[in-house]
């Protein structure tokens, strides 16, 4: 600040010499010359308080990287004034990063607790069932042990879950394309489900349009998700209830052309909660009186996504639950 205010009076002594220049002209020399010292005197004024400012900012950042490096995720950058531009967008970019870094911790801490929750479970019932038959409450036939069993099975598909789960989100899980015949492996996953649907008394249709085009897509993982879905559906609808799955050639963009194969999952059961309904994608969400374990749906997302396709939930009041997938048509590679 001292070098403006001496800027200032070196300025004004400038502009008293030249306003003192003789001359037929010399008044507009005048007025000229002292409104440019006056805009250099304004400009360096101006830099002077952008300096300043990008100091405190500056200072400011290096204050709270400290506190992101200790952990703290809830440090943030504040901008007071005038700043250059490229400061702000590095404070803002500061900020971004600050949050998805404070979102990804809370993320990380809510999926080890749901973990821990849906691990202790079985886990807990093969250790009573274990020490029961070492202390001789209950014998070491095929009923107890067939209990241990199942339990063992549910740990292992939760895991399995958890593995796709996570190499689906982080981009790591491969797929194996190969020309499919949705029809067909539509087909198949509801001829496997048939006989539990039976069982419960449900009835399970399909509707597939003809001359379908082969998709280039994993069929593994394109068979879990309509096993996924319908599985699902499975749990949630009653006796004297209905499942329908529909496969079909749908409009995308407007476009005249059919350019997505639509598979769509209907049930008549009780529908998804409305405060559920926006999170029914998200890890371990589920309904109440769920027996699932809450990652079927949201690992449908990632392996739909993964293929570029799409997939929603809609549940409109006393019409059971309804699930989307649209798969894009794609040419298959040779």
């Amino acid at each position: 600040m001292a070098g403006v205010i001496g800027l200032l009076a070196f300025a004004t002594s400038l502009v008293g010499r030249v306003l003192d220049a003789p001359g037929p002209f010399g008044h507009v020399v005048r007025l000229a010359s002292f409104l440019v010292v006056l805009a250099v005197v304004v400009g360096l004024t101006r830099t002077a308080r952008a300096i300043r400012g990008s100091g405190t900012v500056l200072d400011a950042l290096v204050e709270q990287a400290a506190r992101v490096e200790a952990g703290d995720y809830a440090a943030r950058v504040n901008t007071i004034g005038r700043v250059p531009t490229p400061v702000g967008a590095l404070a803002r970019g500061f900020n971004t990063m600050a949050a998805r870094l404070e979102a990804d911790e809370a993320q990380r801490r809510t999926l080890l607790a749901d973990v821990t929750h849906e691990l202790r479970t079985p886990l807990a019932v093969v250790q009573g069932s274990v020490e029961a038959i070492l202390d001789g409450i209950h014998p070491a036939d095929e009923t107890h042990l067939s209990a241990i069993l199942e339990e063992t099975h549910i740990l292992d598909r939760l895991i399995e879950d958890l593995r796709t789960l996570a190499l689906s989100e982080s981009g790591a899980l491969s797929l194996h394309r190969e020309p499919t015949d949705l029809s067909i492996l539509v087909t198949d996953v509801a001829t496997s489900f048939a006989a539990t649907a039976a069982s419960a008394h449900v009835e399970l249709q399909t509707t597939i349009d003809d001359d379908l085009p082969l998709l280039d897509v994993d069929p593994v993982r394109i068979r879990e998700v309509v096993g996924n879905l319908v599985a699902n559906a499975l749990r949630h609808t009653p006796a004297g209830g209905r499942i329908g799955v529909q496969v079909r050639l749908a409009h995308a963009d407007g476009k005249p052309r059919p350019q997505v194969i639509e598979i769509t999952v209907r049930d008549t059961g009780s529908g998804i909660d409305p405060e559920l309904l926006p999170h029914v994608f998200d890890r371990f969400a589920r309904g109440a009186g769920s027996t699932g374990s809450g990652l079927g749906l949201s690992i449908a997302r990632g392996l739909v996504e993964l293929h570029g396709g799409t997939i929603e939930a809609s549940s409109p009041p006393g019409s059971g639950a309804e699930i989307r997938i649209r798969l894009p048509i794609e040419p298959i590679k040779a």
